[in-house]
C-alpha cells in the first residue's frame, strides 16, 4: 500500500490531492494560498506537513504544457519546484502532463451547478486530483500491460 500526493503548482495556488492507500481514487484535499510567487517556504512547509500526515510515498506534479507539447515558463516554475520539493523532502517527483486539467476541473464543477464566482475556490483541488487519478490510471494501465 502506498500514498501518492498530487500537486497543481499555479501562480498564485497550489492544489493538493492525496491518493486513498489503495491507489484507487484520488481525492482533493486542499488549496495552498501562496501570498507572492516566488516565495515558496511556507508553501513547502505546508505540503510537508500533509505529506507526513498522509505518510505518502511519492509525488506527481502537474507539468502545464501547450497543447502542441511545448514547455513554456510556467512549465520551467513547475520542475524548478519539484527539484526543490524532491531535494527538501527526499521524496521523489515525478512530472505529469496536466493538459486540460483545469478546464476539467471547471466542467465537473459547472456540471454539478458550482455558480462561476465559487469555482475559484475548489478548481485547483480539483485540478490536482485530476492529474493525480491520470497518473495512477496510467500506473495500473502499464501494470496490466506487462
Amino acid at each position: 500500500m502506498m500514498r501518492i500526493m498530487g500537486l497543481d503548482f499555479g501562480a498564485k495556488t497550489v492544489g493538493v490531492a492525496v491518493s486513498d492507500p489503495l491507489m484507487i481514487t484520488a481525492q482533493g484535499i486542499e488549496v495552498i494560498h501562496r501570498k507572492q510567487e516566488n516565495k515558496l517556504r511556507q508553501t513547502y512547509a505546508r505540503i510537508e506537513e500533509l505529506a507526513q500526515e498522509y505518510e505518502v510515498e511519492r509525488f506527481v506534479v502537474g507539468l502545464p504544457m501547450h497543447m502542441n507539447a511545448a514547455e513554456g515558463e510556467r512549465a520551467e516554475k513547475s520542475r524548478d519546484f519539484a527539484r526543490n520539493l524532491e531535494r527538501r523532502t527526499g521524496v521523489p517527483v515525478v512530472m505529469w502532463d496536466e493538459r486540460l486539467s483545469t478546464v476539467s476541473a471547471d466542467r465537473i464543477l459547472e456540471e454539478a451547478g458550482v455558480r462561476r464566482e465559487h469555482r475559484k475556490e475548489h478548481i485547483d483541488a480539483i485540478a490536482a486530483s485530476f492529474i493525480l487519478q491520470s497518473y495512477m490510471d496510467y500506473l495500473k494501465n502499464s501494470e496490466c500491460g506487462e
